[in-house]
């Protein structure tokens, strides 16, 4: 059950990831067009900066969770390779729980400020005045997902670690082999 809910939860971070690339090409292309009217006419459609704004503070968190099951996230491993079978385990895992934690941190506090949004209708200080639940919810939503994605994912490795498989758990957790990204680049 929890192989098969880490697979739908892989599927939804790329529909997810999808979603904040078109926003962040419809905010390019919201810019492009706000610079072509002001240049050629003087016009401004007025709110691009801040929608643009909005739409990437969305596509981040909506990328989160795919950049983790690509295992792309940024780690320091210039000694992984030397150690023993073992304590790469251990790194994994360890660097696993400080990501995941560290985003639960996060999350926490970026549902304190939805829950004050939304307490107090908080609204934009630009001429919009967006209702700023509206760009923050799916941000938090991309938080959530990401927490969960991480959880369900050390479980997964443990799960499988516990197994007897040491090998699959280093491989939904660990770093990127050479061949892995060569395969990835081929596909």
């Amino acid at each position: 059950m929890l192989e098969k809910s880490l697979l739908l939860s892989e599927r939804l971070s790329r529909v997810l990831v999808w979603t904040g690339g078109v926003l962040i090409i419809g905010s390019a292309l919201l810019v492009t067009v706000e610079v072509a009217l002001r240049k050629l006419f003087n016009v401004s459609i007025g709110g691009a900066d801040e929608l643009s704004g909005y739409a990437f503070g969305v596509a981040t968190t909506l990328g989160f969770s795919f950049a983790l099951f690509e295992r792309a996230h940024i780690r320091v491993d210039a000694l992984f390779p030397f150690f023993p079978g073992w304590l790469r385990t251990f790194s994994n895992f360890l660097g696993l729980v400080l990501l995941v934690g560290f985003a639960g941190v996060v999350t926490a506090m970026a549902w304190s400020l939805v829950a004050d949004t939304l307490d107090h209708g908080s609204r934009s200080i630009t001429p919009m005045r967006t209702p700023l639940a509206i760009p923050q919810i799916p941000w938090l939503f991309g938080w959530l997902f990401f927490v969960f994605c991480g959880v369900l994912m050390g479980l997964v490795a443990l799960v499988r670690l516990l197994r007897g498989d040491a090998a699959g758990a280093n491989l939904l957790i660990g770093v990127k082999s050479v061949e892995e990204q060569i395969e990835d680049e081929a596909v």
